[in-house]
């Protein structure tokens, strides 16, 4: 039987953050000259991004950072710097409830018992400990000790698909498998001021967030349809290694995410889409990982993609900006509660990664059926 997603939890910090006052935060820093402030205000601008969700309150006002916490603002609104320790010692602290938020709901809604979890695989490149992510979803959902697990560390934004990937393979392993995949990214943590203009795009997109799917090829667990995982695909472009960089440095990693990204992209991505698909018809919907607006841009015109093609992805964008690895998940699940979204619509999901990575997956959505109210009638005399 061929894997499925039997459903999609998410879970967002508690703090929400309008665009324009994270853009008035940034461009009012001490130091802030009156070209850089253009550039911020321009690149918070054109981000269609209208509120994002953190774990750091103080990044909305009025700045103020809850007592005996590491903080990144101080009283006169001026940005910090905290080591990699401290910023790290609060992802330990803060990723596991959401991860574990982000896990029960994805089960509750899949009608599945943890008890049933016979796999985790936990997704992230903004923390790390040990025993990890996937421990602690252990601990936290009091599952199987015995509970098969694994965790993809540091990949990047395209970590969902090849997280999908594994928990297919993992569910071809044996008939009773029940696979929790989960993705949590707390990008805020590594905020900072700077003149780099890299440094500000990804100031002007980068949120916190936690998806969890639920992935099994047993038609009998959970509710019935879902989404088919058909097969998945990952390319290399001929350039990019440079462009789309995660390192770690002393206060904190370091995005480096340079302007020929999206360009590289609109460059590659018909050729990558074109090799992945081959003889195939071009599915009838698109789920982008959303990297930034001009991103989302340069694969509807690389790919000559209608102009609501990208919708759902457009959607996260602005309401949730990019939470790294969990955004693709967010996307599907707004696919996957679209009712208007029939049974046997084929997606096709792409995410980017440092390298520059493109990971794809073909997708089927599968609705249950209906019965119509003559078959109600004949089940409900049959039963009488």
């Amino acid at each position: 039987m061929t894997a499925r997603i039997v459903s999609i939890g998410t879970a967002v910090p508690g703090t929400l953050i309008r665009q324009e006052s994270v853009r008035e935060l940034f461009a009012s820093q001490p130091g802030v000259d009156r070209l850089t402030r253009r550039r911020i205000q321009a690149v918070f601008d054109a981000s269609a991004i209208q509120q994002r969700h953190t774990v750091l309150s103080e990044l909305a006002p009025p700045h103020v950072a809850p007592t005996g916490e590491t903080a990144f603002v101080d009283a006169e609104g001026t940005l910090l710097s905290p080591g990699t320790a401290e910023r790290n010692d609060l992802y330990i602290r803060l990723a596991p409830a959401l991860t574990a938020q982000a896990a029960r709901t994805a089960l509750h809604d899949a009608g599945v018992e943890a008890s049933a979890v016979t796999h985790v695989v936990t997704v992230s490149c903004t923390g790390s400990f040990a025993p990890g992510p996937d421990y602690r979803l252990v601990r936290d959902l009091g599952l199987e000790p015995t509970v098969e697990r694994a965790h993809l560390g540091f990949i990047g934004c395209a970590a969902a698909l090849p997280a999908l990937r594994v928990a297919t393979a993992l569910a071809a392993t044996r008939a009773d498998a029940v696979v929790l995949v989960v993705c949590t990214e707390l990008c805020s943590l590594h905020v900072r001021a700077s003149a780099d203009p890299q440094q500000i795009v990804a100031a002007s997109v980068f949120a916190d967030g936690a998806a969890a799917a639920i992935v099994t090829a047993d038609p009998a667990v959970g509710r019935p349809g879902g989404l088919q995982l058909d097969r998945f695909g990952t390319a290399l472009t001929s350039e990019g290694e440079t462009d789309m960089v995660w390192t770690i440095g002393d206060q904190g990693f370091e995005m480096v995410l340079s302007a020929e990204v999206p360009r590289i992209i609109g460059r590659e991505i018909r050729g990558a889409v074109g090799r992945f698909l081959g003889n195939e018809a071009e599915p009838e919907l698109w789920a982008v990982h959303p990297g930034g607006r001009s991103v989302l841009d340069r694969v509807e015109g690389g790919l000559g993609l209608p102009p609501d093609a990208l919708a759902a992805s457009r959607a996260v964008l602005r309401d949730f900006g990019n939470m790294s690895s969990a955004t693709i998940l967010f996307i599907l699940a707004a696919l996957l509660d679209d009712r208007h979204v029939g049974d046997g619509t084929r997606v096709a999901g792409l995410a980017f990664g440092p390298g520059l990575t493109v990971e794809s997956a073909l997708i089927t959505v599968r609705r249950p059926a209906v019965a119509t109210a003559a078959e109600t009638g004949l089940a409900l005399a049959a039963s009488t």
